[in-house]
C-alpha cells in the first residue's frame, strides 16, 4: 500500500537536527506474510513496516510505523557511532564492523573479539553479555561436537561489548558497570540514536546481552539507516555504514541473512534484530525498517523483499529470499510469502 492522506506516517520526513517525541504504546501490525502448506493456508503472520524514499518521505506502510518499538540489534549502527563520537579508534574497518554486529560466532569472529579485549587489556571475563553458544548453525554445531559449551566471547554481541571496553578504556571510564544506562558510555549511544532517529528515546529495556536497547519507531529507525548511507565520506556514521557493507561476513557470518543481502545488493547497509527486525537501506533509493509482532524471522526476509521492490530494487538475492520454503516429509509443500 501507498501511504494514504490521514495516515500516522503521511507527511513525516526525516530532518537533521530535529528531534521529537513517539508514542510508547505499538499499536500490532497489519497481516504481512502467509504460511502456505499444501495448497492450504495455516496462518498469518502480523507486522508493521515503512518504506522511505530517497528524501526521506514515507511512500508505503502497513501497521504501525509511528509508534515506539524495541529495534534490537539494528540498532547497532547507530551505537558504534556514538563509540566513534566518544572517542573508539579502531584501524582495520573490519573491527567496526564487528562492533555493529550480531555474528554468528564463526572462529574469525571470535579471534577479532579476542584481539579488541587483548586491546584493552582485558579479557573474556570482562564482557557484560551473558554466555551462550553461537548463533550460527555450523559454528554451534562445532562447538558442541567438540565437547564445548557457552561463552561469553561466543555470545553474538560479544563484539559491541568490545567496543563499549575499549571506548571505556579511551575516556578513563570505568569498566566496572559499562552496560549501565546512566553509565557515560550509555548515555553517548542514547545521544546518537536519538540525533540519527529524529526520535527521543520512548523506554529503556534490557536487552538480551545486557545492555540498553532503547525504543523508537520504525520509521525513526529506517530515517536513521537511510542518514547513515546518505552521510558524507569521512563522517563517522557513513565510516560505519561503509565498514559494515565493506566486510558483511563480520556483520553477521557466512549465512546470515544480512551478510548475503549486503553481498547481493551493492552498495545496501543491512541489520538485522532480535523479534522479527530488519532495517535496510540503499543509497540514493530509501530505506526499510519493519517488525514481525511474533517475532518470527521466516517472515521477516520475505516482507523485506516486497518493501525493497516498491523501491524499484532488483537482484538476485531477492529472488532467492523472496519465499521461505517449507518443508513435509522432507519435500518442500509450501513456503512462507508476503501478503504486502
Amino acid at each position: 500500500m501507498s501511504v494514504p492522506p490521514g495516515h500516522p506516517a503521511a507527511g513525516r520526513r526525516h530532518t537533521v537536527g530535529t528531534v521529537h517525541s513517539v508514542a510508547k504504546t505499538y499499536e500490532g501490525g497489519a497481516p504481512l506474510a502467509e504460511v502456505v502448506r499444501s495448497g492450504f493456508v495455516e496462518g498469518v503472520h502480523r507486522g508493521s513496516v515503512v518504506v522511505l524514499d530517497a528524501s526521506g518521505a514515507p511512500v508505503a506502510a502497513a501497521g504501525d510505523v509511528v509508534s515506539a518499538v524495541f529495534p534490537r540489534s539494528a540498532s547497532k549502527p547507530m551505537q558504534a557511532i556514538g563509540m566513534l563520537r566518544a572517542g573508539l579508534s579502531l584501524t582495520d574497518p573490519a573491527d567496526l564492523a564487528l562492533v555493529s554486529a550480531s555474528h554468528a560466532g564463526e572462529d574469525f569472529h571470535l579471534e577479532r573479539v579476542g584481539a579488541l579485549l587483548a586491546r584493552a587489556g582485558l579479557d573474556e571475563s570482562a564482557l557484560h553479555c551473558p554466555p551462550d553458544l553461537p548463533v550460527g548453525e555450523a559454528a554451534r554445531t562445532a562447538v558442541l561436537r567438540a565437547g564445548g559449551g557457552p561463552t561469553r566471547i561466543q555470545m553474538n554481541c560479544s563484539g559491541k561489548h568490545s567496543g563499549m571496553l575499549l571506548t571505556c578504556r579511551a575516556n578513563g571510564w570505568p569498566v566496572d558497570g559499562y552496560w549501565r544506562p546512566e553509565h557515560p558510555l550509555q548515555q553517548r549511544l542514547r545521544a546518537a540514536i536519538e540525533e540519527f532517529t529524529g526520535e527521543e528515546v520512548a523506554a529503556v529495556g534490557v536487552d538480551g546481552c545486557g545492555a540498553p536497547v532503547l525504543a523508537v519507531s520504525l520509521t525513526g529507525l529506517a530515517g536513521a539507516f537511510l542518514r547513515l548511507v546518505s552521510a558524507e565520506v569521512g563522517s563517522e556514521a557513513r565510516t560505519v555504514a561503509d565498514a559494515m557493507r565493506a566486510y558483511p561476513e563480520v556483520v553477521g557470518g557466512t549465512q546470515a541473512d544480512d551478510t548475503r543481502l549486503m553481498r547481493g545488493i551493492p552498495g545496501l547497509l543491512a541489520k538485522v534484530g532480535a523479534e522479527g527486525v530488519i532495517a535496510a537501506a540503499l543509497p540514493g533509493v530509501g530505506a526499510v525498517a519493519l517488525k514481525i509482532d511474533d517475532g518470527a524471522a521466516r517472515a521477516r526476509t520475505p516482507v523485506l523483499v516486497s518493501a525493497l521492490r516498491r523501491l524499484g530494487v532488483d537482484a538476485p538475492v531477492l529472488t532467492e529470499y523472496a519465499e521461505v520454503p517449507l518443508f513435509g516429509g522432507g519435500v518442500p509443500v509450501g513456503a512462507v510469502r508476503p501478503l504486502w
